[in-house]
């Protein structure tokens, strides 16, 4: 795999060539010391994947990552130093179509090699979902469907997942849901584990409904919206309580929607709204089929309003899409269909 550097600072520069230089299979593409350049760069030579860092010198790295998905887009993963200080920019980043982000390595023994382990998975994760096929990944959703399908006499539950892009759909999404929601909002978005509760804090204080980290033995709660914990896979359980499963090694998605959609379609008493936003490969399509099959309405975001349609592509080639629309229509239709539900249920 090519790999580029964006980099302006020359240690963190250095230590990400030498990393990339060291792992067998990896090559550095090219380096560059801010987005423009980088921009230029990548026009004559895309490379397999861009490590791209966010403040620099001319252009930084979320306007850099918006021109590169527009004029010649290539799989984006946003290295920083600080986690904390750049969580607004990684968001914004990743609203402009970077993939995830992870924390810059660092290569000293008082560190040890987690750092690099961790960017390495990163970096391998990435390149697995860049040419992932999954011949068989919808092959048992009949019988999953044909389970689970039930009168649906518990309260509404609204569901959602989202990668690429991901944070700013859901910004959009959820600042346009009332306090007085009738439904709690559940969300799996694909971001590094350091990033599950900044994201939750991030759109609690842009949105008027109440954000959270999704908790192990909370009930999901109406007019609350809860962000899954990315350290391992969420799922409902039968008692309808969340629960956190262990990450397979295998997996290639973290925390999985079609994981979480699964369970609550095997285990969710009420109507579901399930939405698939903006994200890279095709995880989700087999939990979102699960709930079409099962009586539950279903939407993806429009391609024209995606970062990356993978995710969204891949559900309505499924088959699993009853309705598909842009990202401005999306709240609203939530509301449109929950008003639809009370009043069936009153009837």
């Amino acid at each position: 795999m090519r790999i580029a550097i964006v980099n302006d600072m020359m240690m963190a520069a250095e230590c990400l060539r030498r990393v990339v230089a060291d792992h067998p299979g990896y090559e550095v593409a090219w380096m560059a010391k801010n987005g423009a350049e980088a921009i230029e760069k990548c026009l004559v030579d895309r490379p397999d994947l861009i490590l791209m860092d966010m403040v620099m010198p001319v252009m930084g790295g979320a306007e850099a990552t918006r021109q590169i998905m527009a004029q010649c887009p290539c799989p984006i993963l946003v290295v920083t130093s600080s986690l904390d200080a750049n969580a607004a920019l990684v968001f914004e980043t990743m609203g402009a179509g970077a993939r995830d982000a992870v924390k810059t390595p660092v290569l000293s023994s008082s560190h040890g090699t987690t750092d690099v382990d961790e960017f390495l998975r990163k970096v391998d994760m990435l390149h697995r979902l860049s040419s992932y096929e999954a011949a068989d990944e919808l092959k048992s959703t009949q019988q999953l469907a044909a389970n689970c399908s039930r009168p649906h006499r518990g309260n509404p539950l609204i569901v959602i997942g989202a990668s690429s892009g991901g944070p700013n759909a859901l910004e959009t999404v959820i600042s346009n849901l009332p306090q007085s929601i009738v439904a709690p909002v559940v969300v799996v978005q694909h971001i590094d584990a350091n990033f599950s509760r900044e994201l939750a804090q991030w759109l609690d204080k842009n949105c008027l409904i109440k954000v959270r980290l999704a908790e192990a033995g909370q009930r999901p709660r109406v007019g609350q919206v809860y962000i899954a914990d990315a350290h391992k896979h969420l799922a409902i359980d039968e008692m309808g309580l969340f629960r956190y499963d262990e990450v397979e090694e295998w997996h290639a998605y973290q925390p999985s929607v079609d994981v979480f959609f699964e369970s609550v379609a095997s285990n969710w008493r009420g109507d579901v709204i399930a939405v698939m936003l903006t994200g890279m490969g095709r995880d989700g399509a087999k939990g979102m089929l699960g709930l079409h099959r099962a009586g539950h309405y279903t939407i993806a975001q429009n391609e024209a309003s995606c970062a990356v349609f993978g995710m969204p592509k891949a559900a309505i080639e499924a088959g699993a899409v009853i309705d598909i629309l842009p990202l401005d229509r999306v709240a609203p239709t939530l509301l449109a269909h929950l008003i639809e539900i009370g009043l069936r249920k009153a009837i």
